[in-house]
């Protein structure tokens, strides 16, 4: 068996990846994800990469530079979004008042998933599994909305007779349908205010 020797270009990309990004680069690579989400959405997934680029305001080269592949773009827009909503829950893991940690994250989780319904549905319909892909951190997803859950049946705020799937698919059916059929985040809200409603214990 061969080993391979480390060479010049190794240790110059070895570098490179422990290097932390400059605030320069960082703030390109957000342009970047926010211009794909937008064009990926509205144009479909197989729209040239120069109009992510041209519309992130920087050449295709910085483009590449971060996502070699429109595939790494895909994949690193939907981290972007799980991981937004990973450190909500786990903010509001220790919250004082357990219920409201609880409605005021699924109307987050609620919002992200209504305003990117489009290019997740278009992801979905290229062949992209996105449960694939993110699998670790969707587990990791579920556990944190799990202690949301917990805790609050723990103090009576929820109804003891629900799953966190279950709920879950409550708040993925309001948004699916939400977005299908075209309605605003307010009417979106308002239909979680209602499920909600009914995540609360009966009144005996």
């Amino acid at each position: 068996m061969t080993t391979k020797t480390p060479t010049a270009v190794d240790d110059t990309a070895q570098a490179t990846e422990a290097r932390p990004m400059r605030a320069d680069a960082v703030k390109n690579r957000q342009k970047i994800l926010e211009a794909a989400e937008a064009v990926f959405a509205t144009e479909g997934l197989s729209v040239p990469i120069d109009t992510v680029a041209e519309r992130a305001g920087v050449g295709v080269g910085t483009l590449y530079r971060h996502f070699p592949t429109k595939e790494a773009l895909f994949e690193a827009i939907v981290t972007a979004r799980l991981e937004y909503l990973l450190r909500i829950a786990r903010d509001r893991a220790g919250a004082e008042q357990p219920g409201e940690a609880l409605f005021s994250f699924l109307g987050e989780f609620a919002t992200q998933a209504s305003a990117k319904h489009d290019l997740f549905d278009a992801l979905s319909s290229a062949g992209i599994d996105i449960k694939s892909s993110c699998a670790e951190m969707m587990d990791e997803m579920k556990r944190s909305i799990d202690v949301l859950l917990q805790r609050a049946v723990a103090t009576h705020c929820v109804r003891s007779d629900i799953s966190t799937d279950e709920m879950i698919g409550l708040v993925v059916g309001v948004c699916q349908g939400g977005g299908h059929s075209g309605y605003d985040d307010v009417t979106v809200q308002r239909m979680m205010t209602v499920v909600c409603d009914g995540l609360r214990p009966p009144v005996a």
